[in-house]
């Protein structure tokens, strides 16, 4: 058995991969600035919640409820709001007709980065506990 195989490795292995080939999409698009009539592109990030519906057998999600064991618990709701944010679909537009904004993609670029990084931190900290557990 690898480390590959188990499947905490695996989720964060695919993210990077995802975060990876979004950071070469907002590159191109950061270098098509000038380019008349480009238009950028963005990949789709995957719903969390249409992944597990889909793990969980179709739209019978399993609920949850919340237990209070103490008369000073506060009550909570299960009714938490689950759509994702949607993108907008209008871009400005220059007269040359390229709809790249500069500041939007080096915004999302960051964001990206700024994700990876938090992956690459989980990874290492999965791994530093692995070699505790093995006694190195």
């Amino acid at each position: 058995m690898t480390i590959q195989d188990i499947g905490l490795f695996q989720a964060i292995g695919a993210k990077m991969n995802y975060l990876n080939q979004r950071q070469s999409v907002l590159a191109q698009n950061v270098a098509n600035a000038d380019t008349p009539s480009y238009r950028p592109k963005d990949l789709v990030e995957v719903d969390f919640s249409t992944m597990l519906k889909t793990e969980m057998g179709g739209n019978k999600v399993k609920t949850v409820s919340i237990a209070a064991t103490d008369a000073q618990h506060l009550g909570g709701s299960n009714n938490m709001d689950m759509d994702a944010k949607k993108q907008r679909n209008t871009y400005e537009v220059a007269p040359a007709g390229n709809a790249v904004i500069m500041e939007e993609q080096l915004i999302k670029s960051g964001k990206n980065t700024m994700d990876y990084n938090l992956m690459l931190n989980v990874y290492q900290k999965q791994v530093s506990m692995f070699r505790i557990a093995l006694g190195r």
